[in-house]
């Protein structure tokens, strides 16, 4: 067979004759077609489904036969021949040159996408010459409404830089200038339609939607884009599913998933014809109550409008272009297309389309006189754009002017309408201005579309916002939602969230193996806050704060000392009062029974003093109530290191003399005459002395300061004075209590002494308690929290100098009080003379 094929060709050549290319096939004739210059091919799905003819692969297989029309796509075609009819009337494009078309139906079939882009690249000619290297059928193809057909067309043509230019295909992937060279469209990628949905369902806080999408290019490559934006702004996806309209399983696997989501809020990225099977089998089901979000491929729809629709499709939400605005074209659709352009309505026509049965054309004709769907076709300004941008194209190529005309006999090249095509920048009739951007796209603009019911019951596509890319950010969303009729004709709002917000005062836990967006409140911890709705940290409050209640605010901490109006220090109060109008009692009583035996019997200089010197530590201890500032901290503990000194100091004297009296009564003693008044002033002077030195060397290098502490407790603050030099504290108490241990030593050793005056038993009473109470002071000191370090300090105080009031004094006053009769020199000598004899 190949020798006789070579044979055929040498025998050709010999004889001088051009090889001619013979179609094996009949021609695809398109559905509506006319000649003229220049030719511009449109495919579109003016049938929305086919019937397949058996496979047996044994004979050639049948045709297959198209059903279902889809009134949309015949309005598509029927703009492109609208358009290119007002292009022949107009003197000023193209003035001298016919512009023809053929328009195929694919019918919805991928493989008929394919024969009619080789149909639309063959011509019609049945033979041809010089081995097919003749110039393409069109000079550019109109097409397809959706982005699987239109990669398949666009694949087909693109070795022969054949321009396509798609009104409605928006798939990212076609975005590429690689892959597809010499592709246009007059509608932007679904890159900004996906970004765009994010934002939007953003906008409504719905945080926990599903998504659906169709099996194919435009669904897959669009539901990537959506959820990589839908992830930056914090929406979780309960779950992602796809399917195709030859798959019923897939589908029905779809519907289920959808009726037993929790997601209320649903991302329809499906093409128009996978849509109206999805809505059938949902309607099926009887699912309703969800709030769909779709895209500009079928959220204007017509066809989808059905009497039980509404029911499941009411209230949706979704981008779309722009209404039809095209003047007179209402008007044509009803007259002049059905009168000039099918062949069945035109007697005697003799061209191959009027010789094919007119049954091919019997589901159009119910639609003659019928053109309410006009004013809401969409994606007819996109068409109207692109036949004027390959006109355009053309016109520059041919080198047209209004005078001259264009040069006819010129040919043109495809990949010469490519090149112009990227160039092309012209305004409509309209005013919109045509461009193509380095992608071959056009800028994105869509509008925010939501079905609502009219006054008489009828489906409205009423606009309630716009999205519009070439804005600056943060302008490119605009929205009206009191406009808005929510999922299933409701007036409000759905919720679609996976956890309800953590209100103020707690913060998002996220749940184990489940998105962000499913997650548990958890309260904030002491000291911590969140004062905003879904927080996902608690913040901590400032040093000098504290959380409250809620956990939502932080407010200031409680500062705590030991105040005046408190219980507790009500009664130290009254105690130190007391003790201090006890002691003034006394030392009045002792003041008018100065002259009584029992006063002069026990040195009253040294009685007088002490008495003034409890005075002075009952009141001392009142320095110690009340806000600490910095001349209270210094003032507490000296007052406190001195007075008691100077107490001690007068206790001591006190001994010392019982001890010189019962020496001085042995004969030839006169240990009174070197331990007599100048010397007990000057002994209680020098160790008073000793201890006024130390504070001032305490004051002088590290003073007490008053001390906010919060770190003891931390909801509240602990005014507590600090020490500022510890040694200076413990040299200052370290002091009093060697003094002390010294007087009670000295008056242990005393208490036997016999003599009715003797005093040493009770001051060794009195100073056994003195130690007593500040030896069980310093543990309680350091393990009393807060203001009860205070009230210990204040405590060993007042139980100290009552000690030392009552133990001393308590005796005397009984006898000058209650036993007078006692008060007398006799008494008061009279052991000491019967024990002597």
């Amino acid at each position: 067979m190949f020798f006789h094929v070579i044979l055929l060709f040498l025998s050709l050549f010999a004889k001088g004759e051009k090889p001619l290319c013979n179609i094996m096939e009949s021609p695809e004739y398109p559905l509506l077609s006319k000649d003229g210059d220049v030719t511009i091919g449109g495919a579109f799905s003016i049938h929305s489904s086919v019937m397949m003819p058996s496979m047996l692969f044994a004979e050639k297989p049948e045709p297959l036969i198209c059903s279902s029309l889809n009134l949309r796509e015949l309005r598509f075609a029927q703009v492109m021949i609208f358009v290119i009819e007002e292009i022949n009337r107009d003197s000023s494009l193209l003035p001298n040159i016919s512009v023809g078309y053929r328009i195929y139906d694919n019918c919805g079939s991928r493989f008929l996408s394919m024969k009619a882009a080789m149909a639309l690249m063959n011509g019609q000619e049945l033979t041809a010459i010089e081995g097919c290297s003749g110039q393409a059928g069109v000079q550019a193809i109109i097409g397809e409404s959706e982005s699987s057909p239109t990669i398949v067309l666009s694949r087909t043509t693109g070795p022969f830089k054949i321009p396509v230019v798609s009104h409605a295909a928006t798939c990212e992937c076609l975005s590429s200038r690689t892959e597809y060279p010499s592709f246009f469209r007059t509608i932007a990628s679904d890159y900004y339609q996906s970004r765009a949905l994010a934002q939007l369902v953003k906008h409504f806080g719905w945080s926990w939607v599903g998504a659906v999408n169709s099996d194919s290019d435009y669904g897959n490559n669009g539901m990537a884009i959506f959820l990589e934006a839908a992830e930056e702004e914090g929406i979780c996806v309960e779950y992602s599913e796809k399917f195709d309209r030859s798959e019923p399983a897939k589908l029905m696997k779809v519907v289920d998933i959808i009726t037993k989501g929790t997601a209320k809020v649903i991302i329809m990225f499906v093409a128009h014809i996978e849509m109206n099977i999805l809505v059938e089998q949902l309607i099926l089901k009887n699912v309703t109550g969800f709030q769909m979000i779709g895209v500009e491929v079928w959220i204007t729809a017509v066809n989808l409008i059905t009497p039980t629709s509404y029911s499941l499709l009411g209230g949706s939400l979704g981008f779309d272009v722009g209404k039809s605005n095209i003047v007179g074209f209402a008007d044509y659709v009803v007259k002049e297309f059905w009168e000039t352009t099918l062949p069945c309505w035109v007697t005697g026509g003799n061209t191959p389309q009027a010789e094919n049965n007119c049954s091919r054309y019997q589901d159009l004709f119910p639609f003659k006189n019928y053109n309410e769907d006009v004013s809401e076709l969409r994606y007819a300004n996109n068409i109207y754009n692109g036949v004027y941008a390959v006109a355009h194209s053309l016109h520059s190529l041919l080198k047209c002017t209004e005078k001259q005309g264009c040069e006819k006999d010129q040919t043109i090249q495809p990949w010469q309408v490519v090149e112009s095509l990227k160039k092309v920048n012209f305004t409509t009739k309209t005013g919109e201005q045509v461009w193509f951007d380095s992608t071959g796209a056009t800028a994105a603009k869509y509008d925010v579309i939501n079905w609502q019911r009219g006054p008489d019951g009828e489906v409205l596509f009423k606009q309630v916002g716009y999205y519009d890319a070439s804005l600056p950010p943060g302008q490119q969303f605009v929205i009206t939602d009191k406009n808005i009729v929510w999922g299933g004709g409701k007036t409000e709002k759905p919720r679609s969230v996976c956890s309800e917000s953590c209100p103020p005062g707690t913060r998002k836990a996220a749940q184990k193996g489940r998105p962000v967006c499913c997650y548990d409140c958890i309260p904030c911890a002491e000291g911590e806050i969140s004062n905003m709705t879904d927080s996902n940290n608690c913040e901590p409050c400032p040093g000098e704060y504290w959380s409250n209640a809620e956990r939502d605010k932080c407010v200031l901490k409680v500062v705590e000392f030991l105040s005046f109006t408190e219980v507790m220090g009500i009664l130290l109060v009254f105690f130190s009062l007391f003790g201090t109008g006890l002691t003034m009692l006394v030392g009045i009583l002792f003041l008018i029974k100065k002259d009584t035996p029992i006063v002069r019997a026990n040195n009253s200089e040294l009685s007088f003093l002490l008495l003034f010197s409890l005075t002075l530590c009952f009141l001392c201890s009142l320095t110690f109530l009340g806000r600490p500032s910095e001349w209270s901290c210094m003032l507490r503990h000296t007052a406190f290191g001195i007075t008691f000194v100077l107490c001690i100091s007068c206790v001591l004297g006190k001994t010392i003399v019982v001890l010189m009296a019962f020496r001085a009564t042995l004969p030839g003693s006169n240990a009174m005459k070197w331990f007599g008044p100048p010397q007990q002033r000057l002994s209680v002077l020098a160790f008073t002395l000793i201890q006024v030195l130390i504070c001032i060397i305490w004051l002088t290098i590290l003073p007490p300061f008053p001390y906010n502490n919060m770190h003891y407790y931390k909801e509240k603050i602990i005014l507590e004075c600090r020490f500022g030099s510890a040694v200076g504290f413990w040299a200052v108490l370290g002091y009093i209590g060697v003094l002390a241990i010294l007087c009670f030593v000295l008056a242990f050793l005393a208490r036997k002494l016999p003599d009715n005056f003797n005093e040493a038993k009770f001051i060794t009473f009195s100073i056994l308690i003195f130690c007593a109470v500040w030896i069980t002071f310093i543990p309680a000191y350091v393990s009393s929290p807060g203001k009860f370090t205070v009230a210990v300090e204040v405590f060993a105080i007042l139980a100290s100098s009552f000690g030392l009031l009552f133990c001393i004094f308590t005796p005397k006053c009984y006898i000058i009080l209650f036993k007078p009769e006692l008060n007398t020199k006799k008494h008061v000598m009279g052991k000491t003379a019967s024990k002597s004899l």
